[in-house]
């Protein structure tokens, strides 16, 4: 298959932009030759199992280094390494940007070290990745819960909205903070400069999960990114649409932000939560991320969302399938939408998402982002051949929907409602190390749970550590397993059993 053609630098773009510094230092190591007498033992080559030599390469095996290399991160100041920080700083307009080789997750793991130097209480919107509760947990922080808007059709969850952010940090004077994830998984973006206003007028910083929004500074036809509209602290998942390595991601500081968060106790909290042996490879690849994003990401994020919009209205056109786009701007928690995000709604089918995921795959190896109960997710990056993909997956969802009612026949269904979440008795630390014991689930309801459970969407809990259990919310989670779904956090994957805080 052909290799995409490079582009040429827009004039704009600085010099010193155009260059990887960190990939640069790595290909220089790795031509001199030099005499390997560190880790890791495979010795950039030489001693690595053939058949992974053979599967990744020997060039990504010599470039396999370990920390502290002279000339690479420690040395004449400034190193390659903070070089390549201090450019994607200044590419996102950040004030500092933290390289992270633990993903998103070791973001929300900082930000909520961060937070619990200031004080006990933080406000977070419910529908948090996990690793934020997991940051509860580490921290101690005990919380605020904000509830999403919810989607009235199709039951998703969208953003926080400004007036429930001010109504949460009212009743919690406490706060040291406030988190929010925008975007969604589904594309739904905050207004992020109106939650930003409510957490200053309250005196805190308003720190965003922007996992799945790392491209939207590269492209002015796209929803502004959260530092540029306020946001104090921003993780970044730079590995989703960009295309740095799985597990590659940022956490960058706004200017200005010194008000609330000391960026030396920041860096303290990401070195607390990071490998003591940063991988070179992951690294690397958020140094040259930046650099085709600053340098590339205009075109190839137009390219993209231009192929989707071919894609999208082909969808459409599938009888029993309809797309989520920009008409859902201006619903509660819905400021904006990053096309990026395709989702389809199925429900029209008959089907669930999850059958349709699976017959996508029989029939011709698609595999998703994200199936639930009434969509599909799926994700396109910055730089791929969007136009092609986007062919493959109507074609393969025709197949499917005649698989699926070959008369023509749909009908359609509407979606199961999951329950509201369960009461917070106990913080999640407290929970969390507290006596446990395991119990049937038929016996669970009224427990205090002791680990969170996660069925719809992933990462998302359902459950937390230190919410009392409902047979409302369990029978839905099983529900969503026998419909195909799948369950994360629990010790327990078939939900036969659970942690429960000890009696």
């Amino acid at each position: 298959m052909a290799q995409r053609q490079p582009v040429s630098d827009p004039p704009e773009v600085a010099d010193e932009q155009r260059h990887a510094p960190y990939l640069d230092a790595l290909v220089d190591y790795a031509s001199r030759n030099p005499a390997r007498l560190h880790v890791p033992g495979h010795k950039g080559g030489p001693g690595a199992d053939p058949q992974l030599a053979g599967a990744i390469g020997e060039k990504a095996l010599a470039l396999d280094v370990p920390a502290l290399t002279w000339g690479i991160d420690v040395g004449v100041e400034p190193t390659p390494f903070n070089e390549s920080q201090r450019l994607a700083a200044e590419a996102w307009g950040a004030k500092r940007c933290w390289f992270l080789i633990n993903g998103a997750s070791q973001g929300n793991l900082v930000a909520g070290l961060t937070l619990a130097h200031a004080g006990a209480r933080v406000v977070v919107q419910r529908n948090a990745h996990s690793s934020m509760i997991d940051a509860l947990i580490l921290s101690g922080l005990r919380p605020t819960f904000m509830r999403p808007e919810i989607d009235p059709e199709l039951g998703i969850a969208h953003c926080i909205t400004a007036d429930t952010l001010e109504r949460a940090l009212a009743a919690a004077p406490d706060a040291v903070g406030a988190t929010v994830v925008s975007p969604t998984y589904f594309g739904a973006v905050a207004d992020v400069a109106a939650l930003a206003d409510v957490a200053h007028s309250h005196e805190v910083p308003l720190i965003v999960d922007e996992a799945w929004g790392a491209h939207l500074a590269f492209n002015d036809h796209l929803p502004a990114h959260a530092l540029s509209r306020g946001a104090d602290l921003v993780v970044s998942s730079t590995h989703k649409i960009i295309g740095a390595l799985t597990q590659a991601a940022m956490l960058h500081l706004a200017h200005g932000s010194e008000r609330w968060i000391d960026e030396n106790v920041v860096d303290r909290c990401v070195t607390l939560v990071e490998s003591t042996s940063p991988s070179s490879l992951l690294t690397a690849s958020l140094d040259a991320g930046r650099r085709q994003a600053i340098a590339h990401g205009r075109e190839l994020l137009d390219e993209t969302t231009h192929a989707l919009v071919e894609t999208r209205n082909a969808i459409r056109a599938i009888p029993g399938l309809d797309v989520l786009d920009e008409r859902l701007v201006g619903r509660p928690g819905v400021y904006a939408y990053d096309p990026l995000r395709l989702v389809t709604d199925v429900r029209a089918t008959g089907a669930t998402g999850y059958e349709v995921a699976t017959l996508l795959r029989e029939v011709d190896d698609i595999n998703l982002e994200l199936a639930g109960e009434n969509v599909i997710v799926a994700v396109f990056g910055m730089g791929e051949r969007a136009r092609e993909q986007g062919q493959r997956f109507v074609a393969a969802l025709r197949v499917v929907v005649d698989r699926l009612a070959p008369d023509g026949a749909r009908a359609s269904r509407e979606f199961a409602e999951a329950p509201p979440w369960g009461e917070l008795v106990m913080g999640p630390r407290e929970a969390f190390f507290a006596p446990q014991e395991v119990v049937s689930v038929r016996d669970a309801a009224g427990r205090i749970a002791a680990e969170s459970l996660a069925a719809y969407p992933p990462g998302v809990p359902n459950v937390l550590p230190g919410e009392r259990l409902t047979a409302e919310t369990l029978n839905y989670i099983q529900q969503t397993l026998e419909l195909g779904g799948s369950l994360r956090g629990a010790t327990d994957r078939q939900l036969r059993t659970l942690r429960v805080v000890a009696q």
